[in-house]
Protein backbone atom coordinates (compact mmCIF):
# COMPACT_ATOMS: atom_id res chain seq x y z
CA UNK A 1 0.00 0.00 0.00
CA UNK A 2 3.09 2.10 -0.24
CA UNK A 3 2.39 5.51 -2.14
CA UNK A 4 5.37 7.57 -3.02
CA UNK A 5 3.85 11.29 -3.50
CA UNK A 6 2.21 10.92 0.12
CA UNK A 7 5.61 9.76 2.18
CA UNK A 8 7.42 12.31 -0.31
CA UNK A 9 5.52 15.16 1.27
CA UNK A 10 7.24 18.02 3.03
CA UNK A 11 6.47 18.31 6.80
CA UNK A 12 4.17 21.19 7.41
CA UNK A 13 6.51 23.79 8.36
CA UNK A 14 8.45 22.90 4.65
CA UNK A 15 5.37 22.96 2.97
CA UNK A 16 4.61 26.62 4.09
CA UNK A 17 8.13 27.14 3.22
CA UNK A 18 7.98 26.23 -0.24
CA UNK A 19 3.96 27.76 -0.85
CA UNK A 20 5.71 31.47 0.31
CA UNK A 21 8.60 31.49 -1.69
CA UNK A 22 6.22 30.61 -4.81
CA UNK A 23 3.91 32.98 -3.90
CA UNK A 24 6.66 35.66 -3.25
CA UNK A 25 7.46 35.28 -7.00
CA UNK A 26 3.99 36.44 -7.61
CA UNK A 27 4.78 39.93 -6.61
CA UNK A 28 6.05 41.93 -9.43
CA UNK A 29 8.89 44.87 -8.83
CA UNK A 30 6.51 47.78 -9.34
CA UNK A 31 2.81 47.27 -8.18
CA UNK A 32 2.26 50.66 -7.33
CA UNK A 33 -0.51 48.93 -4.88
CA UNK A 34 -0.08 49.83 -1.30
CA UNK A 35 -1.63 47.31 0.55
CA UNK A 36 0.47 44.31 -1.07
CA UNK A 37 3.19 44.95 1.98
CA UNK A 38 0.70 43.64 4.99
CA UNK A 39 -0.50 40.94 2.84
CA UNK A 40 2.97 39.64 2.27
CA UNK A 41 4.22 40.46 5.16
CA UNK A 42 3.80 37.79 7.65
CA UNK A 43 4.86 35.42 5.27
CA UNK A 44 8.09 36.39 6.00
CA UNK A 45 7.87 34.93 9.66
CA UNK A 46 9.14 31.62 10.74
CA UNK A 47 6.02 29.88 10.34
CA UNK A 48 5.60 31.07 7.06
CA UNK A 49 1.61 31.59 7.60
CA UNK A 50 -0.08 34.71 6.55
CA UNK A 51 -3.25 33.26 9.27
CA UNK A 52 -3.71 32.27 12.31
CA UNK A 53 -6.67 30.10 13.13
CA UNK A 54 -9.10 30.87 15.93
CA UNK A 55 -9.14 28.19 18.67
CA UNK A 56 -12.54 25.83 18.94
CA UNK A 57 -14.56 25.10 21.59
CA UNK A 58 -13.77 21.56 23.38
CA UNK A 59 -12.87 20.54 26.65
CA UNK A 60 -9.37 18.89 27.88
CA UNK A 61 -9.77 15.69 27.83
CA UNK A 62 -7.50 13.79 25.72
CA UNK A 63 -7.52 9.33 24.39
CA UNK A 64 -5.56 8.25 21.57
CA UNK A 65 -7.01 5.83 19.54
CA UNK A 66 -4.25 3.31 20.18
CA UNK A 67 -6.09 2.79 23.95
CA UNK A 68 -9.25 1.70 21.50
CA UNK A 69 -7.26 -1.21 19.78
CA UNK A 70 -6.57 0.69 16.97
CA UNK A 71 -3.05 -1.11 15.46
CA UNK A 72 -1.96 1.03 12.86
CA UNK A 73 0.01 -1.84 11.21
CA UNK A 74 -1.00 -1.41 7.32
CA UNK A 75 -3.42 -4.21 7.32
CA UNK A 76 -5.78 -4.28 10.19
CA UNK A 77 -9.10 -2.80 9.75
CA UNK A 78 -8.86 0.26 13.00
CA UNK A 79 -12.24 2.29 11.83
CA UNK A 80 -13.67 0.11 14.92
CA UNK A 81 -11.12 1.54 16.97
CA UNK A 82 -11.02 5.23 15.95
CA UNK A 83 -15.20 5.69 16.05
CA UNK A 84 -14.65 4.15 20.00
CA UNK A 85 -12.44 6.65 21.26
CA UNK A 86 -14.36 9.25 19.96
CA UNK A 87 -17.48 8.12 21.27
CA UNK A 88 -15.54 7.71 24.47
CA UNK A 89 -15.17 11.11 25.23
CA UNK A 90 -17.22 13.42 27.68
CA UNK A 91 -19.91 15.19 26.83
CA UNK A 92 -17.56 18.30 27.02
CA UNK A 93 -15.41 16.97 24.48
CA UNK A 94 -11.21 16.65 24.38
CA UNK A 95 -8.66 15.73 21.83
CA UNK A 96 -8.61 12.41 19.95
CA UNK A 97 -4.74 11.19 19.40
CA UNK A 98 -3.43 9.28 16.92
CA UNK A 99 0.24 8.41 16.87
CA UNK A 100 2.53 7.69 13.92
CA UNK A 101 1.05 4.76 11.90
CA UNK A 102 -0.64 3.42 8.74
CA UNK A 103 -3.81 3.11 10.18
CA UNK A 104 -6.70 1.43 7.45
CA UNK A 105 -10.62 2.87 7.47
CA UNK A 106 -13.57 1.84 5.52
CA UNK A 107 -14.75 4.77 4.15
CA UNK A 108 -18.08 3.10 3.48
CA UNK A 109 -18.47 2.88 7.16
CA UNK A 110 -16.41 6.12 7.84
CA UNK A 111 -14.64 7.72 10.94
CA UNK A 112 -17.83 10.14 12.40
CA UNK A 113 -16.39 12.92 14.13
CA UNK A 114 -18.39 14.79 17.11
CA UNK A 115 -18.54 18.19 18.40
CA UNK A 116 -15.97 19.60 20.74
CA UNK A 117 -13.07 17.63 19.59
CA UNK A 118 -10.15 17.42 17.84
CA UNK A 119 -8.84 14.86 15.99
CA UNK A 120 -4.92 15.41 16.51
CA UNK A 121 -3.25 13.23 14.30
CA UNK A 122 0.54 13.22 14.71
CA UNK A 123 3.10 13.95 12.01
CA UNK A 124 3.92 10.08 10.73
CA UNK A 125 0.11 9.48 10.92
CA UNK A 126 -1.61 7.47 7.89
CA UNK A 127 -4.95 7.40 7.68
CA UNK A 128 -5.45 5.12 4.03
CA UNK A 129 -8.88 4.30 3.10
CA UNK A 130 -9.75 0.31 2.36
CA UNK A 131 -10.21 -0.29 -0.66
CA UNK A 132 -13.84 -0.33 -1.92
CA UNK A 133 -16.18 -0.12 -4.89
CA UNK A 134 -19.25 2.35 -3.31
CA UNK A 135 -19.26 5.42 -5.28
CA UNK A 136 -20.08 7.46 -2.06
CA UNK A 137 -17.37 6.71 0.60
CA UNK A 138 -15.31 9.25 2.96
CA UNK A 139 -12.48 8.61 5.73
CA UNK A 140 -13.68 11.20 7.37
CA UNK A 141 -17.11 12.52 8.03
CA UNK A 142 -18.37 15.91 10.09
CA UNK A 143 -21.86 15.95 10.18
CA UNK A 144 -24.20 18.34 11.49
CA UNK A 145 -21.66 18.86 14.40
CA UNK A 146 -19.67 21.88 15.80
CA UNK A 147 -16.72 22.98 16.78
CA UNK A 148 -14.64 20.41 15.17
CA UNK A 149 -10.76 20.72 14.13
CA UNK A 150 -8.71 18.15 12.34
CA UNK A 151 -4.68 18.57 12.21
CA UNK A 152 -1.77 16.85 11.24
CA UNK A 153 -0.88 13.73 9.07
CA UNK A 154 -1.97 12.06 5.90
CA UNK A 155 -5.20 11.14 4.39
CA UNK A 156 -4.35 8.66 1.43
CA UNK A 157 -7.59 7.54 -0.84
CA UNK A 158 -7.85 4.65 -2.66
CA UNK A 159 -7.84 6.05 -6.49
CA UNK A 160 -5.65 3.47 -7.48
CA UNK A 161 -7.07 0.20 -6.40
CA UNK A 162 -10.69 1.38 -6.25
CA UNK A 163 -12.72 -1.49 -7.57
CA UNK A 164 -15.24 0.12 -8.96
CA UNK A 165 -15.54 2.25 -12.36
CA UNK A 166 -18.14 4.82 -11.35
CA UNK A 167 -19.16 7.71 -9.00
CA UNK A 168 -17.16 10.87 -8.34
CA UNK A 169 -18.03 11.17 -4.48
CA UNK A 170 -15.02 8.97 -2.87
CA UNK A 171 -13.42 11.67 -0.12
CA UNK A 172 -11.20 12.37 2.28
CA UNK A 173 -12.46 14.36 4.26
CA UNK A 174 -16.20 15.30 4.22
CA UNK A 175 -18.31 18.05 5.86
CA UNK A 176 -21.29 18.31 5.85
CA UNK A 177 -24.13 21.26 7.91
CA UNK A 178 -21.69 21.64 10.24
CA UNK A 179 -20.12 24.78 11.83
CA UNK A 180 -17.16 25.99 13.23
CA UNK A 181 -14.86 23.56 11.52
CA UNK A 182 -11.25 23.72 11.08
CA UNK A 183 -9.22 21.91 9.10
CA UNK A 184 -4.90 22.41 9.29
CA UNK A 185 -1.58 21.01 8.31
CA UNK A 186 -2.66 17.92 7.01
CA UNK A 187 -1.98 16.28 3.21
CA UNK A 188 -4.71 15.00 1.40
CA UNK A 189 -3.91 12.44 -1.83
CA UNK A 190 -5.19 10.07 -4.22
CA UNK A 191 -8.86 10.20 -3.64
CA UNK A 192 -11.59 8.77 -5.67
CA UNK A 193 -13.84 12.08 -5.51
CA UNK A 194 -12.33 14.87 -3.28
CA UNK A 195 -9.78 15.48 -0.77
CA UNK A 196 -12.24 18.36 1.15
CA UNK A 197 -15.90 18.41 0.56
CA UNK A 198 -17.71 20.93 2.24
CA UNK A 199 -21.39 21.36 1.79
CA UNK A 200 -25.06 21.20 3.30
CA UNK A 201 -27.09 18.40 4.75
CA UNK A 202 -30.43 17.81 3.56
CA UNK A 203 -33.34 17.70 5.96
CA UNK A 204 -36.25 15.79 4.96
CA UNK A 205 -38.97 18.80 4.69
CA UNK A 206 -37.09 21.43 5.58
CA UNK A 207 -34.17 23.58 4.51
CA UNK A 208 -31.09 22.37 3.88
CA UNK A 209 -28.47 22.72 6.55
CA UNK A 210 -25.16 25.09 5.24
CA UNK A 211 -22.08 24.51 7.30
CA UNK A 212 -20.91 27.77 8.63
CA UNK A 213 -17.41 29.39 9.40
CA UNK A 214 -15.20 26.23 8.34
CA UNK A 215 -11.57 27.36 7.85
CA UNK A 216 -8.87 25.40 5.86
CA UNK A 217 -5.49 26.50 6.38
CA UNK A 218 -1.94 25.07 5.56
CA UNK A 219 -2.99 21.94 3.57
CA UNK A 220 -2.15 19.90 0.76
CA UNK A 221 -4.68 18.07 -1.59
CA UNK A 222 -3.19 16.71 -4.51
CA UNK A 223 -3.34 13.66 -7.19
CA UNK A 224 -7.22 13.63 -6.40
CA UNK A 225 -10.02 12.20 -8.80
CA UNK A 226 -12.51 14.61 -9.07
CA UNK A 227 -11.53 17.83 -7.14
CA UNK A 228 -8.67 19.16 -4.25
CA UNK A 229 -11.57 21.19 -2.74
CA UNK A 230 -15.36 21.76 -3.35
CA UNK A 231 -16.90 24.17 -1.26
CA UNK A 232 -20.65 23.59 -1.79
CA UNK A 233 -23.63 24.68 0.23
CA UNK A 234 -21.49 26.66 2.87
CA UNK A 235 -21.16 30.62 4.46
CA UNK A 236 -18.22 31.82 5.61
CA UNK A 237 -15.14 29.48 4.32
CA UNK A 238 -11.67 30.62 4.94
CA UNK A 239 -8.88 29.09 2.69
CA UNK A 240 -5.12 30.21 3.52
CA UNK A 241 -1.52 28.91 2.65
CA UNK A 242 -2.74 25.57 1.24
CA UNK A 243 -1.90 23.79 -1.81
CA UNK A 244 -4.72 22.24 -4.78
CA UNK A 245 -2.75 20.42 -7.19
CA UNK A 246 -2.78 17.72 -9.67
CA UNK A 247 -6.35 17.27 -10.03
CA UNK A 248 -7.43 14.62 -12.40
CA UNK A 249 -9.57 11.88 -13.64
CA UNK A 250 -13.37 13.20 -13.60
CA UNK A 251 -15.04 16.62 -14.38
CA UNK A 252 -14.95 19.32 -13.22
CA UNK A 253 -10.96 17.91 -12.21
CA UNK A 254 -10.72 21.90 -10.55
CA UNK A 255 -7.99 22.31 -7.98
CA UNK A 256 -11.08 24.48 -6.32
CA UNK A 257 -14.78 23.67 -6.95
CA UNK A 258 -16.96 26.53 -5.25
CA UNK A 259 -20.41 25.40 -6.53
CA UNK A 260 -23.92 24.49 -4.33
CA UNK A 261 -25.10 21.48 -4.13
CA UNK A 262 -27.48 20.33 -6.87
CA UNK A 263 -31.07 20.51 -6.12
CA UNK A 264 -30.85 23.15 -3.41
CA UNK A 265 -31.91 26.47 -3.95
CA UNK A 266 -29.30 28.42 -1.13
CA UNK A 267 -26.35 29.56 -1.96
CA UNK A 268 -22.38 29.67 -1.48
CA UNK A 269 -21.64 33.27 0.31
CA UNK A 270 -18.26 34.84 1.43
CA UNK A 271 -15.79 32.86 0.50
CA UNK A 272 -12.12 33.99 1.12
CA UNK A 273 -9.09 32.21 -0.52
CA UNK A 274 -5.62 33.40 -0.13
CA UNK A 275 -2.13 32.93 -0.46
CA UNK A 276 -2.95 29.54 -1.92
CA UNK A 277 -0.84 27.62 -4.77
CA UNK A 278 -3.66 25.97 -6.98
CA UNK A 279 -1.23 24.52 -10.17
CA UNK A 280 -1.60 21.49 -12.82
CA UNK A 281 -5.46 20.70 -12.36
CA UNK A 282 -6.51 19.14 -15.39
CA UNK A 283 -9.76 21.68 -15.27
CA UNK A 284 -9.68 24.85 -14.25
CA UNK A 285 -7.96 26.19 -11.17
CA UNK A 286 -10.58 27.88 -9.50
CA UNK A 287 -14.38 27.41 -10.57
CA UNK A 288 -17.25 29.81 -9.06
CA UNK A 289 -20.28 28.30 -10.74
CA UNK A 290 -23.99 29.36 -10.70
CA UNK A 291 -25.72 30.64 -7.05
CA UNK A 292 -22.00 31.86 -5.18
CA UNK A 293 -21.85 35.53 -3.83
CA UNK A 294 -18.90 36.99 -2.32
CA UNK A 295 -15.66 35.52 -3.00
CA UNK A 296 -12.71 36.63 -2.84
CA UNK A 297 -9.17 35.26 -4.32
CA UNK A 298 -6.01 37.45 -2.83
CA UNK A 299 -2.27 36.73 -3.44
CA UNK A 300 -2.18 33.06 -4.90
CA UNK A 301 -0.24 31.63 -7.70
CA UNK A 302 -2.25 30.16 -10.10
CA UNK A 303 -0.38 28.02 -12.59
CA UNK A 304 -0.81 25.76 -15.11
CA UNK A 305 -3.74 24.33 -15.01
CA UNK A 306 -5.39 22.51 -17.90
CA UNK A 307 -8.58 25.34 -18.34
CA UNK A 308 -8.80 29.10 -16.63
CA UNK A 309 -6.79 30.24 -14.00
CA UNK A 310 -10.31 30.85 -12.53
CA UNK A 311 -13.74 30.86 -14.64
CA UNK A 312 -17.04 32.49 -12.98
CA UNK A 313 -20.59 31.23 -14.31
CA UNK A 314 -22.91 33.58 -13.05
CA UNK A 315 -21.82 34.26 -9.45
CA UNK A 316 -22.68 37.97 -7.58
CA UNK A 317 -20.07 40.01 -6.52
CA UNK A 318 -16.35 39.26 -6.20
CA UNK A 319 -13.15 40.57 -5.76
CA UNK A 320 -9.80 39.17 -7.57
CA UNK A 321 -6.17 41.12 -6.21
CA UNK A 322 -2.95 40.71 -6.17
CA UNK A 323 -2.48 36.42 -7.82
CA UNK A 324 -0.08 35.49 -10.03
CA UNK A 325 -1.73 33.83 -12.84
CA UNK A 326 0.81 32.16 -15.49
CA UNK A 327 0.81 29.20 -18.01
CA UNK A 328 -2.88 28.46 -17.73
CA UNK A 329 -4.20 26.89 -21.11
CA UNK A 330 -6.75 29.28 -21.49
CA UNK A 331 -7.43 32.60 -20.23
CA UNK A 332 -5.92 33.84 -16.74
CA UNK A 333 -9.32 35.14 -15.81
CA UNK A 334 -12.64 34.59 -17.58
CA UNK A 335 -15.65 35.94 -16.22
CA UNK A 336 -18.84 34.56 -18.23
CA UNK A 337 -22.50 33.37 -18.28
CA UNK A 338 -23.77 36.87 -16.47
CA UNK A 339 -21.61 37.29 -14.09
CA UNK A 340 -21.76 40.15 -11.70
CA UNK A 341 -20.04 42.84 -10.02
CA UNK A 342 -16.47 41.43 -9.99
CA UNK A 343 -13.40 43.18 -9.54
CA UNK A 344 -9.87 42.37 -10.98
CA UNK A 345 -7.05 44.31 -9.38
CA UNK A 346 -3.36 44.11 -8.73
CA UNK A 347 -2.63 40.92 -10.64
CA UNK A 348 -0.06 39.77 -12.60
CA UNK A 349 -0.52 37.63 -15.77
CA UNK A 350 2.54 35.81 -17.66
CA UNK A 351 2.08 33.14 -20.75
CA UNK A 352 -1.62 32.44 -20.45
CA UNK A 353 -3.86 31.08 -23.08
CA UNK A 354 -1.08 28.41 -24.19
CA UNK A 355 -3.41 26.88 -26.39
CA UNK A 356 -2.78 29.06 -28.76
CA UNK A 357 0.51 30.94 -27.39
CA UNK A 358 2.80 27.73 -26.04
CA UNK A 359 4.41 27.89 -22.81
CA UNK A 360 6.65 30.23 -22.70
CA UNK A 361 8.85 30.57 -19.16
CA UNK A 362 11.27 33.83 -20.36
CA UNK A 363 10.17 36.34 -17.86
CA UNK A 364 9.46 39.24 -20.36
CA UNK A 365 8.94 42.81 -18.83
CA UNK A 366 5.76 43.54 -17.36
CA UNK A 367 3.42 46.23 -18.32
CA UNK A 368 0.87 47.44 -16.67
CA UNK A 369 -2.54 47.96 -18.58
CA UNK A 370 -5.85 48.92 -17.20
CA UNK A 371 -9.30 46.91 -18.64
CA UNK A 372 -9.84 43.77 -20.12
CA UNK A 373 -6.37 42.08 -22.17
CA UNK A 374 -6.71 39.29 -24.83
CA UNK A 375 -6.53 38.29 -28.35
CA UNK A 376 -3.28 38.79 -30.29
CA UNK A 377 -2.07 42.32 -28.74
CA UNK A 378 1.06 41.21 -27.83
CA UNK A 379 0.21 40.48 -24.64
CA UNK A 380 -0.92 37.01 -25.09
CA UNK A 381 -4.70 36.50 -23.58
CA UNK A 382 -4.88 37.21 -19.74
CA UNK A 383 -8.46 38.68 -19.19
CA UNK A 384 -11.94 38.27 -20.73
CA UNK A 385 -15.48 38.55 -20.20
CA UNK A 386 -18.81 37.54 -21.87
CA UNK A 387 -20.98 40.45 -23.34
CA UNK A 388 -23.99 39.21 -20.72
CA UNK A 389 -21.35 39.68 -17.63
CA UNK A 390 -22.33 42.99 -15.80
CA UNK A 391 -20.35 45.77 -13.37
CA UNK A 392 -16.84 43.90 -14.63
CA UNK A 393 -14.01 46.08 -13.43
CA UNK A 394 -10.90 45.61 -14.37
CA UNK A 395 -7.97 48.35 -12.75
CA UNK A 396 -4.65 48.08 -13.46
CA UNK A 397 -2.83 44.81 -13.66
CA UNK A 398 0.17 43.78 -15.22
CA UNK A 399 0.82 41.79 -18.13
CA UNK A 400 3.81 39.86 -20.15
CA UNK A 401 3.58 37.50 -23.16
Amino acid sequence: MNDTRATASATAPERREFIRKSLLLSIPPVLGFAGIGKVFAATGATTASTYTPAARARGTASVSVRSYGALGNGSNDDTAAFQAAIDALPSSGGTVTVPAGDYVLDPTVNVRLRSKMHLQLASGARLRAKRNNAERAYVLMVYKVSDVEISGGQIIGDRDTHLGTTGEWGHGIMIRGSSRVTVRDIHLSNCWGDGLSIGGAMVTGAPTIPCNDVIITNIVSTNNRRQGLTIGCATNVKVYDSEFSDTNGIAPQCGIDIEPDSGDSRTTETVHIENCLIRNNKGNGILAYKRVKGVTVKGCTIEYNGGYGILTVTPTGGYIAQNRFQHNYLYGVMFSAATKSYQASGNVFRNNHTRMHGVNTAQNPLVTMTGLVGGNNGNGAHIQKTADSTDIRVTSNQYAK
